[in-house]
């Protein structure tokens, strides 16, 4: 068993699927573009609004779904939405800039994360809906309203430290919004500045997979703006946040085995799985398995979608009945920020094949591609996914069966290695060999992207098939109206 090698293959889904079909255009692509070189399907970001959009629907709600567009930097992704009925939630000047530019307008984006005085004063100046931590942002909002006589600005009141009486569950510490112990102090405030800010909702963001601590803090919500209508308010809208998750891998079976064999690894009972010895946040203390696992659980049955569908269905801890039936009988919209879920099948990342060498004890192979681990930060999020070897000349896998291999990067950086694990792949790369690191576009394809030691970061382009062939344009050139860039295979 333990010489077996062990797989985490990507769960692929169309157009994906059938792009990564295609080598001969993707290494004309990177011939023509460089080395790595990011590959995004805008129009898959459209279907996954429209699969969240079919489980409101299924429960009968109104509401909108936000784009968490700190999640991706592309221009195609952000104007492909502005085409569709979905909202952006932008967490920086820079992104309000950019949705604005894509075609939002105001009523559609909401601003949300710490805001600079910059920031916050280009989004009260558009009038987008502000996410608002606390009694200080208030107060800001309303300064600003007042001095330039601008028109009140829409808020959701972001709370935090969920609990209740009798229920053992708790929601985890966040720095952002406003503890629920403190809302008649916050609602105070909110009455103090009623000639500056409408509180149009209530929102929260919670760091977690945990349906019971989000059921929680969606029944508290539901509570608060319960106390916002008793004070001559009229909220209509509870945000919950990002959070939904993406099933990165196609077969649970093989996550299992190798989370398994890892703490079987860091007890010394099997060969080591990883370079050094790396634990992902496990050791060994005295014969017994100490810390825990800091990886995203990459196989995900229930996720996007169906978390979605999974929260509404479930019953609100303290008062027994289903989320969404709360929700529908009080009339209120519910608002959804997925970044990661909606990015879920957008896009993938490529690298070229530098250098094959073995090492000194013949065990394995170091393989350094043309990125570095900042390009491709699937292990800096804790995903761990099998890349797809895409061969120069299509060659098939030679005799053997598969080869184990530590993938390194192009820094002069010990540190840099694009995955702590071994790999397996069909056979051994050569030099001009493409490998395709798969479903990236959700934070893992330039949200730790740098230009260390004036390394050159990824190009970006979007991609769409067309009569059978797939054309190209850059990022920055795509518009949903001229979606060919006047580029074809």
């Amino acid at each position: 068993m333990h010489g077996d090698p062990l797989y985490l293959e990507p769960g692929l889904e169309p157009p994906l699927s059938s792009l990564l079909e295609s080598p001969a255009f993707l290494h004309t692509l990177v011939d023509a573009l460089g080395s790595p070189l990011n590959v995004l399907l805008p129009d898959r970001i459209a279907e996954n609004v429209e699969r969240f959009r079919t489980v409101l629907r299924r429960h009968r709600l109104a509401g909108q779904v936000f784009f968490a567009h700190k999640a991706n930097g592309s221009s195609a992704l952000v104007r492909r939405l502005a085409a569709t009925d979905a909202a952006v939630d932008v967490a920086s000047l820079g992104e309000l800039q950019h949705a604005l530019g894509a075609g939002f307008t105001p009523d559609r984006i909401v601003a949300t994360g710490p805001k600079d005085p910059q920031f916050r004063w280009l989004a009260v100046l558009a009038g987008v809906t502000v996410s608002a931590d606390g009694q200080g942002e208030l107060d800001d909002i309303a300064t600003l309203v007042r001095k330039h006589a601008l028109p009140r600005v829409r808020v959701l009141l972001r709370l935090s430290d969920f609990g209740a009486s009798g229920i053992k569950v708790l929601s985890r510490q966040s720095r952002f919004g406003t503890s629920v112990r403190k809302l008649d102090r916050l609602l105070d405030t909110v009455e103090r500045l009623r000639d500056a800010v409408e509180p149009t909702g209530v929102a929260y963001h919670l760091d977690t997979t945990s349906l019971d601590e989000k059921a929680l803090a969606l029944e508290g919500c539901l509570h608060a703006v319960n106390e916002l209508r008793r004070r001559g308010f009229e909220p209509r809208a509870i945000d919950t946040g990002g959070g939904y998750g993406v099933n990165y891998l196609a077969h649970g079976a093989q996550w299992d085995r190798y989370t398994t064999e890892l703490a079987l690894a860091v007890l010394g009972r099997r060969p080591p799985l990883t370079w050094g010895g790396h634990g992902y946040g496990l050791r060994a203390e005295n014969g017994t398995l100490r810390g825990a696992l800091g990886l995203y659980p990459a196989h995900r049955p229930v996720a996007g979608p169906a978390y979605l569908d999974a929260l509404l269905s479930t019953p609100a801890p303290s008062l027994g009945r289903p989320l969404g039936t709360l929700l529908l009988e009080n009339l209120y919209d519910l608002y959804i920020e997925p970044g990661r879920a909606l990015a879920d099948q957008c896009g993938l990342s490529l690298a070229r094949v530098l250098e094959v060498r073995g090492t000194e004890s013949g065990d394995h192979h170091l393989i350094r591609l043309g990125m570095t681990a900042s390009d491709v930060s699937l292990e800096e999020h804790g995903v761990l996914m099998d890349p797809l070897l895409l061969p120069r000349d299509g060659a098939p896998p030679e005799p053997g069966g598969p080869v184990g291999v530590y993938l390194t990067g192009s820094l002069c950086l010990e540190a840099d290695l694009i995955t702590r694990r071994m790999v397996h792949l069909p056979r051994l790369p050569r030099p001009g060999d493409l490998l395709a690191f798969a479903n990236t576009a959700g934070y893992c394809m330039d949200f730790n992207a740098t230009r260390a030691q004036r390394q050159p970061i990824a190009r970006t382009v979007a991609v769409h098939r067309d009569a059978g062939t797939w054309q190209w344009c850059l990022d920055d050139e795509y518009w949903p109206i001229n979606c060919r860039g006047g580029h074809g295979q």
